[in-house]
């Protein structure tokens, strides 16, 4: 048995099925993994771009306001209650602020 599989392997030479099949992992990798990843990231800065005072958004860290005041790197997280927060502007979250600012379905 063991004489079978050393023999295998030792036929050598060049083999561009497997050369073949390593460049379409590489190629389904990047398009199913790296692609939507940048996409994501592209998409999530330019809606941090284009905040602007009073717009409602929800912070990574679940926290619901307006905001009050926008600088360069921070914001200012106005909450229900009254009390002011600030926090980065990469703490906003695109999903929950896009699902926050959705209309709401009406129910028949």
């Amino acid at each position: 048995m063991t004489a079978i599989i050393l023999l295998q392997a030792a036929t050598g030479g060049f083999d561009y099925r497997t050369m073949f099949t390593l460049g379409a992992i590489v190629i389904v990798f990047y398009f199913f993994m790296i692609r939507p990843q940048v996409k994501k990231q592209k998409d999530q800065k330019k809606f941090v771009s284009e905040l602007k005072k009073g717009d409602k958004v929800v912070t990574t860290a679940g926290m619901h306001g307006r905001i009050a005041e926008i600088n360069d790197s921070t914001f200012l997280l106005e909450t229900e209650g009254g009390g002011k927060i600030r926090h980065d502007r990469t703490a906003i979250s695109l999903e929950a602020s896009k699902a926050l600012n959705a209309p709401v379905a009406e129910k028949k």
